[in-house]
């Protein structure tokens, strides 16, 4: 169960909200307010999950009142009817960004975003404190130097080691699925997740970094080419212009950093005729 605060200064919009609220079964509404001054005081003596924020409020706006959040800051679904400012509650590491007027299937994707990392969050922590910790009698004897100690599994996305990798298992929709890294086309960032293209058009969006895939998935097979793409290099079938392209129209762009590595790579693997 996520306990919420809602914060609009506009008496119809909260009323909204709080009735979207009441309607999912993982969310308990623990306050709605008129505005972000009287949400801090209740941030600072109750324990909330979640926080649904309009943007553009008098004395204190949405975006100054999360910036000025302390300690361990609740998950933030900013709602507004000004576009101008997704930017800036993305830089504050918003969980979703609703644009008024929303509706209930809006409102629900972007709670279930926020439901499935507090879980993810929940699961971590109890993997965390279930990990029996290292005898203090003993020293713990150090790993043989030529072979690598195993890496962390994450919670949300799981990965075989390279040498043995030839799948990939992803939690996304509530449920785990294992994907063959030779159906992945490319994985895109959206922010915290990444959206995985398999090649039967099927997209997959899960809760992880993009920099974090790149470093778990094997080197000799993908490739990130761009800072929001990693791409299959058996799935290439020309280049030019910086673009990569994986048919006759699907192309990814390949960005200023990564062209040298690509181009070193394309020396290195294919010859000239």
């Amino acid at each position: 169960m996520l306990r919420c605060l809602a914060i609009d200064d506009e008496p119809l919009a909260l009323r909204q909200l709080t009735s979207y609220i009441a309607k999912l079964p993982y969310l308990e509404l623990v306050a709605g307010c008129h505005n972000a001054l009287d949400a801090q005081r209740i941030v600072t003596t109750e324990q909330i999950d979640l926080l649904f924020v309009d943007i553009n409020m008098p004395d204190l706006n949405g975006v100054d009142f999360v910036r000025a959040l302390s300690g361990a800051k609740p998950m933030v679904i900013f709602t507004t009817a000004y576009s101008e400012y997704a930017i800036e509650g993305f830089r504050l590491e918003a969980v979703d960004y609703l644009l008024k007027p929303f509706s209930l299937a809006d409102f629900s994707r972007a709670a279930a975003k926020a439901n499935a990392l507090h879980e993810l969050k929940q699961q971590a922590q109890r993997n965390s404190e279930q990990r029996p910790s290292p005898p203090t009698a003993e020293p713990v004897p150090a790993p043989p130097t030529e072979v690598e100690s195993e890496p962390a599994i994450r919670p949300e996305t799981a990965l075989e080691s390279h040498e043995e990798q030839e799948y990939i298992s992803v939690k996304a929709d509530y449920k785990l699925s294992l994907i063959r890294l030779d159906e992945i086309l490319y994985i895109e960032s959206e922010g915290e997740y990444v959206r995985i293209h398999l090649n039967n058009g099927q997209k997959i969006t899960t809760l992880y970094r993009i920099k974090n895939m790149e470093a778990e998935l094997p080197a000799e097979r993908f490739m990130r080419v761009h800072r929001s793409y990693i791409v299959n290099l058996k799935a290439i079938r020309s280049f030019m212009r910086g673009r990569i392209y994986l048919d006759e129209k699907l192309h990814i762009p390949i960005g200023e950093n990564y062209k040298e590595a690509f181009q070193q790579y394309i020396e290195k693997t294919y010859k000239s005729l």
